[in-house]
């Protein structure tokens, strides 16, 4: 089992499916990052060298901000938009929908379990 970045790749997955598992990489840029490496899409997490795995791991610290840093700078982000006051950050603090979803049918995701008032 590959471990880059802190994450263990799931084996049996082609390369560039494993990749998108770590926090911060999609399909775009595991491919990119295979083509810089010049490693073959096809080819499975289990059958990569010491050698590919060091060129993939050297590839995404030079050139990515994944995993841990990615989730601190995401949280900064929100913590910053709060602070401002924006609009936003408003909907972030108070836990519903940022992004122009309706929210009276819908945004259980966001507003939480539905909160009755009244007698059972």
């Amino acid at each position: 089992m590959a471990r880059i970045s802190g994450v263990d790749l799931p084996k049996k997955k082609r390369i560039e499916y494993g990749l998108t598992y770590i926090y911060g990489i999609g399909l775009y840029a595991s491919r990119q990052i295979l083509d810089a490496t010049g490693i073959d899409y096809n080819k499975r997490v289990y059958e990569l060298s010491q050698d590919d795995i060091a060129a993939i791991t050297n590839e995404i610290r030079e050139k990515y901000v994944v995993e841990g840093d990615l989730r601190k700078q995401v949280a900064m982000d929100i913590k910053a938009l709060m602070d401002l006051g924006s609009y936003r950050g408003l909907r972030h603090r108070r836990g519903l929908p940022c992004r122009g979803q309706k929210t009276k049918t819908n945004a259980r995701t966001r507003k939480g379990k539905r909160k009755t008032v009244g007698a059972a």
